[in-house]
């Protein structure tokens, strides 16, 4: 509204006295046109002082909103101007009429309340300043540095973020660290043994500083492309080279680059995430790599993290039998079944390959949860018939009955054998029920599965509804070193048969690398239609470089020291040299059959962990992670055998802890 508007509207408001003119002021009875010209002076004056006060007005309303609106941190403001102008009143009159206190000279209690008002005004005054500073120093910043504050100032929230957590890790038990037993061995004394030894060395570190190099951080690399690969099996969660070659770092004594491993782990390794992973892959290659990770170098960083990371996968078992899911989304502890698996079904080598890593969870952290879980699996598979004694891959964790009856001791089903076995094993052999699940599946597999070719290759089909598929995976060509290894604990009349069965498997699958043109092995191979130990389907023919047959040679080495798996395994060697090397990594295959390499562009994070691992240990002698201290999770990584008077140590020290507390402090 125009200034000169509002001047009736004031004036018209306004007596004579309005201003505190005197009542009877401008003549009572004059004539209208002297009475308002006397008046025009002193009229003016007021109109004109009215005007001013409306502008001062105004600017106030001004300010007040603009410093709510436009000052850091409002709400103070608000409560400052408004709320404390509360305390600058007079208190009110005490209760009885008594007279109130006189004002304490020198900035008593009644000075108190007018200089709190000042320190607001000086607070909210140097506010105001340092907001125009910084928005000008802002102002003056390129674009780029203005992105890397913000970068940084993210950074800064996530890291105080993690630190916040630190206390929750700090509840685990004090655990002494005790020098593991073969985590190093000595050189080999044979000078073409340790020759060979320091090429897979070579191997590693050429792996490893082209994923520094080209994907540092990132799940996996490409090593054509030269950039990271990420894989959905482990949602948001980065870093799977890096915890997956841990151990292999350190049985290596490549000690520079196993210290840029762990301080990435200790710095960047989060799984507070919101995504879905595969609860079997995340537990075999990071909960596994972590404890082996611990186990071999004492560093308290590992142990904190694996028992995080089991933490968040508990919520996979909340379903009605135990039967964990499949799929977590790990921040949510929402979990689900991979949708192809047989109507919603759990998968046998999914939950069955759980065992190790939660028993050492349990042990490290002290929370029994952990193997209460994967005890409760045995359970429910306790409680189900088996079909001619055989374990279905498909399990629904609803019902708790099984899927279709498709068995295989390849894809789907493999680890769970494997598993049965090693916990006992893990167990220093008191784990009787898993012995006994063990034994008697390789008894049904012998009977149902294990057949010998008309070429005298013996190999292990896959079970559909009582129909054979003479098929043989990559995967199941574990086997062999599985037989080997359980030889010692099957019934005395066996044990030379198992190892004797160990040897034909390693046999058939060496077969299936030395028939392709690469000689390498495929995905899959056959005996039907005439052929044998061959691939027939194209979508069988890759090799992603897989360990499978590698691990065997290992087994069989160590077990009989014939020297034909050293030589088997130097011929893989050759190979991977050959055809999957490349300027930035490994590569797999997509045709092993073929004369011309089409790679596949993916240096995978079990290359690391497993294949060049098992190829180490085949060029080493015994005393590096020997067998009677030290147990392989499905991914190669070493745990060590629970020994029965470690066990008992640990009871007791328990024991003394809770009696010295029900004591209360001592002097």
């Amino acid at each position: 509204m125009p200034a000169a508007s509002l001047l009736p509207l004031f004036g018209s408001a306004a007596g004579p006295g309005a201003l505190g003119g005197p009542a009877g002021g401008g003549g009572g009875g004059g004539g209208a046109g002297g009475g308002v010209r006397k008046a025009a002076g002193p009229g003016a004056f007021r109109l004109t002082e009215k005007f001013v006060l409306l502008l001062v007005f105004s600017a106030f309303i001004t300010l007040c909103f603009g410093a709510i609106f436009f000052l850091p941190d409002s709400s103070k403001l608000l409560s400052g101007v408004f709320f404390h102008s509360a305390a600058l009143q007079p208190p009110p009159p005490p209760p009885g009429g008594q007279p109130r206190a006189p004002p304490q000279p020198g900035g008593g209690p009644a000075a108190g309340p007018a200089a709190a008002g000042r320190g607001s005004l000086a607070r909210i005054r140097a506010d105001h300043e340092r907001a125009l500073r910084e928005a000008k120093e802002t102002l003056q910043k390129l674009p780029e540095e203005i992105r890397g504050d913000i970068r940084r100032d993210k950074e800064k929230v996530a890291q105080d973020a993690r630190g916040r957590k630190e206390p929750a890790a700090s509840g685990l038990p004090q655990r002494p660290f005790r020098p593991p037993v073969g985590a190093a061995g000595q050189e080999p004394a044979d000078p073409a043994v340790r020759q060979r030894r320091a090429k897979i060395k070579e191997m590693m570190k050429h792996a490893w500083d082209n994923y520094k190099r080209y994907a540092w951080g990132l799940n996996e690399l490409k090593p054509i492309s030269k950039q990271g690969h990420s894989s959905n099996l482990f949602g948001n969660i980065q870093g799977a080279t890096i915890v997956d070659a841990l151990d292999t770092l350190y049985i290596m004594e490549m000690k520079e680059e196993f210290k840029e491993a762990k301080d990435w782990v200790e710095k960047n390794l989060d799984f507070n995430v919101n995504a879905e992973i595969s609860v079997f892959e995340v537990n075999i290659r990071f909960v596994g790599g972590l404890l082996s990770a611990y186990y071999l170098s004492g560093e308290e960083i590992f142990r904190k993290k694996a028992v995080e990371l089991g933490e968040k996968l508990l919520p996979a078992f909340n379903t009605p039998t135990g039967i964990p899911w499949a799929l977590l989304n790990i921040k949510s502890g929402i979990g689900r079944n991979w949708p192809w698996a047989s109507g919603g079904s759990s998968i046998l080598a999914e939950f069955g390959t759980l065992h190790l890593e939660f028993v050492h969870l349990s042990h490290l952290s002290g929370n029994p949860v952990f193997a209460e879980k994967v005890m409760n699996i045995r359970k429910v598979l306790n409680r189900l018939d088996k079909p001619e004694g055989l374990y279905p891959n498909y399990l629904n964790p609803s019902s708790g009955q099984w899927g279709q009856h498709h068995v295989s001791i390849g894809g789907l089903g493999d680890s769970f054998y494997e598993y049965l076995l090693k916990a006992w094993l893990m167990s220093d052999k008191t784990d009787e029920e898993g012995k006994k699940m063990y034994y008697d599946a390789v008894q049904a597999i012998e009977t149902h599965l294990i057949r010998k070719s008309s070429g005298g290759l013996t190999y292990i089909a896959e079970w559909k509804g009582g129909l054979l598929e003479h098929k043989m995976g990559h995967l199941t060509c574990f086997a062999g070193g599985m037989f080997a290894l359980g030889a010692d604990g099957a019934p005395s009349d066996k044990t030379g048969h198992h190892i004797e069965l160990g040897a034909e498997i390693a046999r058939t699958c060496h077969e299936s690398y030395d028939r392709t043109s690469m000689k390498l092995g495929p995905e899959a191979f056959r005996f039907d239609g005439g052929v044998e130990a061959i691939a027939t389907r194209q979508n069988e023919k890759y090799y992603i470089l897989r360990p499978e047959v590698i691990e065997t040679y290992m087994y069989m080495w160590r077990l009989t020291h014939d020297p034909k798996y050293r030589q088997w395994a130097w011929e893989a060697v050759e190979a991977l040299e050959k055809h999957c090397r490349v300027d930035g990594g490994y590569s797999g295959i997509r045709d092993v059959y073929n004369n011309h390499e089409s790679h596949d562009d993916v240096q995978q994070s079990f290359f690391l962990s497993e294949t060049l691992k098992y190829l180490y240990l085949l060029f080493s002698d015994d005393d590096i992670l020997p067998f009677e201290h030290w147990v392989f999770n499905t991914e190669a990584h070493p745990l060590p055998i629970l020994h029965k008077e470690d066990g008992s140590k640990e009871e007791k020290q328990k024991c003394k802890h809770r009696r010295e507390d029900k004591a209360g402090p001592t002097r």
